[in-house]
């Protein structure tokens, strides 16, 4: 799945968003940030300019992806939150809030818990 630079963007800065909700950055963050730079294809330097996107136009960007691209976005933000091991309810609260800003509902029968 290919995604465009603005659709990059927006979704690392909302997976950066949830690894950033605890006030830390574990080791098993990081690594699932170098795994969504590879399947993502960005550069880790593209975590700096997504921070600097508007919180709005990622929104916007996240309600236009089509179904498929919504999906993995739950995915990836469904590992980014149990990258440490858990998921706390701020995380659980963020990404629910980004999915509900972003017009997505979330997959019935999926869980955050893996």
């Amino acid at each position: 799945m290919e995604f465009n630079l603005a659709e990059k963007l927006a979704i690392v800065k909302a997976i950066d968003e949830v690894i950033l909700s605890d006030g830390q950055i574990k080791e098993s963050e990081i690594r699932i940030m170098n795994k969504l730079s590879y399947i993502l294809d960005f550069h880790m330097d593209l975590i700096q300019d997504a921070r600097k996107v508007d919180a709005r136009e990622c929104m916007s960007v996240l309600r236009a992806l089509p179904k498929n691209k919504q999906h993995a976005l739950w995915v990836l933000l469904a590992e980014a939150a149990n990258a440490d091991g858990s998921v706390t309810d701020e995380e659980q609260r963020l990404i629910l809030g980004i999915l509900e800003a972003a017009g997505i509902e979330s997959p019935p029968g999926e869980s955050f818990y893996t």
